[in-house]
């Protein structure tokens, strides 16, 4: 997973910041909570959407429980790393986030996130339907770790 977008403003890299981490879905949004201190995240349960939109006062309680530094976002990109209507709507969650709570938010390739998700459940022994279990929150978490991983390893300016 690589980072393909950020806002403007970019978490200070010799600063211990926090951040909540999303895999958009027009019917679920995984969420994660992280720290780049650890560079570990903990999956949350996913929130309900009805096409792509959330509760926004489901997320407003989230923000003010966890007071995130930033957002991160999984961009779904396809495999040959062109964008499709899923990214754009992606990026447009993204910045309604920013738009609501006045944070920065960063945009993280996810290709294969679910499927690495739903991976991890099966080597686990979990559950196989992933319709009542969802992994949407593990693909958060996913989402949420490469992206402290890959803030760390850039060379400080």
């Amino acid at each position: 997973m690589t980072q393909v977008s950020t806002s403007d403003t970019s978490a200070n890299p010799n600063a211990a910041y926090t951040a909540l981490g999303f895999d958009f879905g027009t019917t679920r949004i995984g969420v994660a909570f992280g720290q780049s201190l650890t560079g570990q995240g903990r999956p949350l349960n996913p929130l309900k959407a009805n096409e792509g939109i959330p509760n926004w006062d489901t997320i407003s309680a989230l923000v003010e429980e966890w007071l995130p530094d930033a957002f991160v976002v999984g961009l779904p990109l396809n495999m040959d790393g062109s964008e499709n209507e899923m990214c754009q709507r992606a990026r447009k969650f993204a910045k309604r986030l920013h738009g609501r709570y006045n944070r920065p938010y960063h945009m993280m390739d996810e290709r294969l996130s679910s499927y690495e998700a739903k991976g991890h459940v099966i080597a686990q022994g979990g559950h196989r339907n992933f319709k009542e279990n969802s992994v949407d929150g593990l693909a958060a978490q996913m989402i949420l770790e490469s992206w402290f991983a890959q803030q760390a390893s850039q060379p400080e300016e």
